[in-house]
């Protein structure tokens, strides 16, 4: 499980004294806690190891975001920071989906569910999630169902 290897990373980390990491594996268990934490309240989660890469997508898309900020305001060593927190997050994070690929599939959902305007949007953008979210930066996967749909 997923789970399992960060903790065992985050040991590793400590006993190597990287602080760094271990900072930013620590982080990440934390993210993890809390959303534990919010689903205390709903239903039991299916698969454990699709929430924690629902976490770390999220905090990955944080990171580039505040990177992109720390560089347009000339704070280069913050930027580093977040770069270096980022490179963690990714080793946990399964391989992307090229743009190739990515399209591929939303033809192949697009032909399935018989979809030809911006109407099914939804229809597709639901199905391409329910098989690749792990997979797709969804933002990005939203601008070519978009152009594949005009």
């Amino acid at each position: 499980m997923l789970r399992d290897s960060i903790k065992q990373e985050t040991i590793s980390a400590m006993k190597a004294g990287n602080k760094d990491r271990t900072a930013a594996l620590r982080l990440i268990a934390a993210k993890i806690k809390d959303r534990d934490i919010e689903l205390r309240t709903g239903k039991p989660v299916d698969d454990d190891d699709a929430m924690v890469i629902e976490v770390l997508q999220k905090m990955a898309k944080q990171r580039r975001e505040s990177i992109t900020m720390y560089e347009d305001g000339g704070r280069d060593e913050l930027a580093a920071l977040e770069q270096a927190e980022l490179a963690v997050i990714d080793e946990f994070l399964p391989q992307q989906l090229g743009d190739a690929e990515t399209l591929t599939a939303i033809e192949a959902i697009k032909a399935e569910l018989g979809a030809s305007s911006l109407k099914d949007m939804g229809k597709v953008m639901a199905e391409l999630k329910a098989r690749h979210g792990t997979e797709l930066d969804m933002s990005k996967a939203s601008g070519l169902v978009k152009a594949a749909l005009v």
